[in-house]
């Protein structure tokens, strides 16, 4: 067996015990990165694989790329509607509690760790951003509802403060180089303005050239957002910008967006982001010597227990009380402020600088990020609940369009105009499908919560929901038609074809992309796909 078949084999074998590790930690209540962590440990220079693996400038360009895709999927699942109400509280955290958090711990690196002012700088920023994958990872597993929108809150926090980490982790690193005054402000003014310009500005041309261009080809769309991520990050960074903050608001725009064809895009990017995560995570595990940890622990434990304690909450205490949150949920805000992702980054990109450090960062960041996963992870329910912040009538905030993109029911809008034969009827009297059930009405501005004595009125959109389709429920296969010019069928209305009695047409797919439901009269034009479904076939 050759060297690549052995290395394949190798990396085929990780993934599945990555896998294996992630649904176990759904039970354990822990997040998954832990797992991760352990098993890199022990495929490492010190367990009983034995892998010397200390290319930090590779690992960095890894984990990098990782980290590209785990923040613009972070934008892209924020849902705005859920966030708006919490989106000032959340911006406030995710900038100026990451840079008090950072300068916080800094202090304490300075004054009891004796480190020089620029170490104590770059080690307060590398972990001065929480990661949302490990909170929520923990929330959903426990099926936790939090009171006072507190999930949206750290949702949104948690997503959007990686950019501005980043931001002091380069200011740090700038201290630790040339130190110039004037060179750290033009740092830091590219940084905010071209991430903040060139990622959205790259997500309105995608939006724009999803609804224009046919992406019909299958996945083609999904390569096309798959390379948007990429540039929303590189062109951002190729300017001097923070491209950390450009690929996150292009994905918060892009997801919040009408695009065509979204649902295909979820699943993909859930399996992106998660072996993103399980390689990054993997190459922290791998990177670290363990029989060098005894010597970094006494200051790993003592930065974790004060930007735990005190770092951490005294930021969000000062930034939320004049928003008028209460004190359980600033406690409880504080607690969730775990370390992860975008630390493990910072501090492989922060050695592979080559920056002077008198300590070993790497190893003191690996120490606290597996301190607060143990430590605030596990017990992260049993502090919410001890706060009574949970509530069993409130879940994880979403959205109906979230439980479609997991293909768990389906939705269909339908309207009643003046001649629809539920107009006037009371909801109860109206013949639904037996597994399908009517979830909201939309009448002008107003939306109504249907009941059984509802009655439809003229101009009533309904939202409709059903269990969604499997493919393997029936085994029913579609073929595509098209209507070309000169053909018989253009310009005809679908009851005027020559169609076979077996033969039903499901789907009338126009040229500009926009999908129409057959009826009799719906005519056809040279451009149009028929999505056709046969008898027996």
């Amino acid at each position: 067996m050759g060297g690549l078949d052995l290395e394949l084999l190798f990396f085929a074998l990780i993934l599945l015990a990555c896998v294996a590790a992630g649904r176990l930690s759904g039970k354990m209540g822990v997040p998954a990165l832990l797992l991760f962590l352990l098993l890199g440990m022990l495929c490492g220079v010190d367990g009983p694989l034995g892998l010397d693996f200390s290319d930090f400038a590779l690992a960095e360009r890894i984990c990098s790329v990782a980290l590209i895709f785990i923040m613009f999927y972070g934008g892209f699942g924020t849902r705005w509607e859920a966030a708006r109400p919490v989106a000032g509280r959340a911006v406030v955290l995710s900038s100026a509690g990451v840079a008090a958090t950072a300068l916080l711990t800094a202090g304490f690196c300075r004054l009891a760790l004796g480190m020089t002012a620029g170490e104590s700088l770059l080690t307060g920023a590398v972990i001065s951003s929480t990661d949302a994958a490990s909170v929520f990872s923990i929330l959903r597993a426990k099926k936790l509802g939090l009171k006072e929108n507190t999930a949206s809150l750290l949702e949104l926090e948690s997503g959007s403060n990686d950019p501005c980490a980043y931001l002091m982790t380069v200011v740090g690193l700038t201290l630790l180089g040339a130190g110039e005054e004037a060179a750290l402000l033009a740092t830091v003014a590219r940084q905010v303005l071209f991430g903040l310009l060139l990622g959205p500005l790259v997500a309105v041309l995608a939006v724009f050239l999803l609804k224009k261009l046919d992406f019909s080809e299958s996945g083609m769309d999904i390569v096309f957002v798959f390379a948007v991520a990429a540039l929303a990050y590189a062109l951002p960074a190729a300017a001097g910008g923070n491209g950390y903050l450009g690929t996150y608001l292009a994905g918060l725009f892009m997801g919040n967006a009408a695009i065509p064809r979204k649902t295909a895009l979820v699943p993909f990017f859930d399996g992106t982001t998660g072996l993103a995560q399980m390689v990054l995570f993997f190459l922290l595990g791998l990177l670290a010597t363990p029989s060098e940890l005894p010597a970094v622990l006494p200051a790993a434990l003592g930065v974790t227990l004060f930007l735990t304690f005190v770092s951490r909450p005294v930021a969000v205490f000062v930034l939320l009380k004049p928003f008028r949150c209460s004190t359980r949920q600033c406690l409880l805000v504080s607690w969730a402020g775990l370390r992860g992702a975008a630390s493990i980054v910072f501090a492989v990109m922060a050695v592979g600088s080559g920056a002077a450090m008198g300590h070993d960062l790497f190893h003191m960041v690996f120490c606290v990020c597996l301190f607060s996963v143990a430590l605030q992870g596990s017990l992260l329910p049993r502090v919410a609940e001890g706060l009574e912040m949970t509530d069993s009538e409130e879940s994880l905030r979403r959205t109906f369009t979230d439980y479609q993109d997991e293909r768990l029911l389906h939705l269909t809008r339908l309207e009643i105009d003046r001649a629809h034969p539920w107009r006037g009827q009371r909801l109860a009297d109206c013949p639904l499908p037996a597994d399908g059930l009517v979830v909201m009405i939309r009448r002008g501005e107003e939306s109504v919560i249907p009941g059984g004595d509802t009655v439809l009125l003229e101009g009533d959109l309904l939202v409709l929901s059903t269990p969604v389709y499997q493919e393997k429920e029936m085994g029913l296969e579609l073929r595509e038609l098209p209507v070309e010019k000169g053909s018989p069928w253009s310009g005809k209305a679908i009851r005027e074809l020559d169609i076979p009695g077996e033969t039903l047409i499901v789907l009338v797919q126009r040229s500009d992309g926009t999908a129409v439901v057959p009826k009799g009269g719906t005519r056809l034009h040279p451009g149009d796909t028929l999505v056709v479904t046969d008898k027996g076939k």
